[in-house]
């Protein structure tokens, strides 16, 4: 991406906290990074400074295009972008990618509860609070909460059998005054779950009566002119003012839940989705839909939301809506917040797709000034097989055999809408006898994307069949057998009347004659032709050049295909008689072969001469 492309773009960057991604052509992740104010952040990587690192420039220079999210803190982007760098490993991402996780504070679920500092959260029924960005902070936090109300942090299992019968003893932390000793029974569990209570509301923010109690210590503390202790107060009391117990990125009330948004315009619709996977927001993603003429909001939001929670394989039993829907799957929770943690996460998503909705239509606006043919080739493409990504990576399949011999098969790369020599492929149909288009079809897609996986090399985005829907069908069958029937978009091409199929679809797709991207799927399919054919020939050459009949004077090497394909093999030609020969060739090329093959017979037998 260049700092023109950038311009393009900058003013529908907003000027929000939030997490901002640049992506490859692929659509892969390059970097994630948070800001403070995203449209100044994202600037500074396309000002004149020379003095940015050189994988810095490199990330840029392979950047397509930059995707952000919106939040409503620093903070809170902080978070997000640690989830987003774990979760996708970006390769220029050094930090954040050893595992490391943000500390909460647990309080264990157990008899006579302990409460600790932890980076794991289990669901073991145990109640967390955070994440925390700040470590020192939560320690303050943590000093006051063992200050002010005194806990055991020993593992001892306190059952009251255990109690009861004086299995355990008090220990040192009972004598400095940091437990009261419920090992031995010198506390009962109301008084100690009373303070669990309290400290769970300090941790919630409701901690009014803790402030004020600090105010009046800190003044006390003053007046004695002990003025070290009444600023260790006041740092405590800000820790405390300055914490904030809900956040819109992890939140202690939210679980898991679903959050969808839409907005658009007379032609497309844009449906925003935010998942949230025990608090915290773990993915977000907008997809775009092409409206039909009836289709209201409502009707693509139905739609939408079930084929999102499919793909992005969420298990969440509630989602969070603009409005009220009737959705298939009835056991679904609908939440419509008007306040509270569940509404801002909906103004979150609502946020976050009107500034999509602003970014595309500027980039439409500019963009075709700009693009170059190849941009404006593929863009058609996938407006016109209505695809989710654009075809940068496209290859085009074809079989070329005669009679069955020598089977072979030939696949081309396109790469931005251009011929990617270096990366064609041939093979020799190795499993298949006689001329079984569909069953070489199978195999050479098989092993074509049987070595991409195994060698981890990128899949196309487009696979092109050069045959109808049985050719199709039998491309999708190895498809489906490698599990990437879901990985790529695949249509067949006919030839006769250029139509497009599509797998389990019988209705094909005629695309305008003139359009740029029917002859770019044509010359894919005519180049795939043209280097199977090629390679057949080379193939067949190499077998004719070592038969008979190309030793025979007068016969080349196109008679020789010719006679070789009516006849099926040599032996079979040795044993016709002149017309049948000739009835596949001429009269004078036959009189050749029956001369040559007569003469070879009696050169062959023993001389019994005396």
């Amino acid at each position: 991406m260049t700092t023109e492309d950038f311009k393009l773009i900058s003013d529908t960057v907003p000027k929000d906290p939030g997490v901002y991604r640049f992506l490859d052509a692929e659509n892969k992740i390059l970097y994630v990074g948070k800001a403070k104010n995203l449209r100044n952040r994202v600037s500074s990587y396309f000002g004149e400074r020379q003095d940015r690192a050189h994988k810095t420039r490199v990330m840029v220079k392979h950047a397509h295009r930059i995707e952000f999210t919106i939040v409503e803190t620093e903070a809170d982007a902080l978070l997000l972008e640690n989830t987003l760098i774990k979760k996708h490993q970006p390769r220029y991402n050094v930090m954040l990618k050893d595992g490391k996780s943000y500390s909460y504070i647990c309080i264990k679920k157990e008899r006579f509860p302990r409460v600790f500092l932890t980076r794991n959260v289990y669901r073991d029924g145990s109640t967390y609070f955070g994440p925390y960005t700040s470590k020192t902070r939560i320690k303050i936090i943590l000093d006051l909460v063992k200050q002010l109300f005194p806990l055991r942090n020993c593992p001892l299992s306190l059952t009251q059998e255990n109690i009861e019968t004086g299995k355990f003893k008090v220990c040192l932390e009972y004598h400095i005054k940091n437990c009261l000793g419920p090992c031995e029974n010198l506390e009962t569990e109301e008084e100690y779950n009373e303070r669990i209570e309290q400290i769970k509301n300090i941790l919630k923010g409701n901690f009014g009566a803790v402030i004020r109690h600090f105010k009046d210590e800190m003044q006390r503390y003053s007046e004695e002119l002990e003025f070290e202790k009444a600023h260790n107060i006041k740092e405590k009391l800000t820790a405390f003012e300055d914490y904030q117990a809900k956040s819109t990125v992890v939140s202690s009330t939210i679980r898991d839940v679903d959050v969808f948004s839409i907005a658009g315009n007379d032609k497309e619709a844009f449906v925003n989705y935010i998942k949230v996977v025990n608090g915290a927001i773990i993915h977000t993603h907008t997809q775009e839909l092409v409206k039909n003429l009836d289709d209201d909001d409502r009707d693509i939001l139905e739609y939408a939301i079930p084929a999102l929670r499919d793909r992005f394989n969420s298990i969440a039993t509630e989602v969070i809506l603009p409005y009220e829907l009737q959705l298939e799957d009835e056991t679904l929770q609908i939440t419509v917040p008007k306040i509270g943690d569940k509404r801002k996460l909906l103004e979150l998503s609502e946020k976050n797709v009107k500034y999509y909705l602003l970014q595309k239509q500027k980039e439409e606006a500019t963009h075709t000034k700009k693009q170059t043919p190849a941009e404006r080739i593929l863009r058609t493409l996938r407006k016109d097989l209505q695809m989710e990504e654009i075809p940068l990576h496209l290859e085009c399949f074809d079989n070329s055999n005669i009679q069955g011999t020598n089977p072979v098969a030939s696949c081309v790369v396109f790469k931005n809408a251009k011929p990617s020599k270096k990366d064609y492929r041939h093979f020799n149909v190795k499993t298949v006898e006689g001329p079984d288009d569909f069953a070489s079809m199978r195999e050479i897609v098989h092993r074509r994307y049987k070595r991409l996986l195994e060698e981890k090399q990128p899949l196309p985005q487009l696979v092109i069949i050069d045959g109808g829907k049985g050719q199709l069908g039998a491309a999708m069958e190895s498809i489906r057998e490698l599990g990437l029937e879901d990985k790529f978009t695949v249509i067949g091409i006919a030839k006769k009347l250029e139509e497009i199929f599509f797998p389990n679809d019988p209705i094909p797709l005629h695309i305008d004659k003139k359009s740029e991207s029917l002859k770019l799927i044509q010359q894919a399919r005519n180049e795939a032709h043209r280097f199977a054919i090629t390679f057949h020939r080379d193939q067949r050459s190499r077998n004719f050049l070592g038969t008979e009949l190309t030793a025979i004077p007068g016969i080349g090497e196109k008679t020789a295909e010719k006679l070789l394909s009516h006849f099926g093999s040599v032996k079979k030609l040795r044993g016709a008689t002149v017309a049948q020969i000739a009835e596949a060739s001429s009269m004078n090329v036959a009189k050749k072969i029956r001369a040559h093959f007569d003469g070879s017979q009696q050169d062959a037998q023993p001389d019994l001469t005396v």
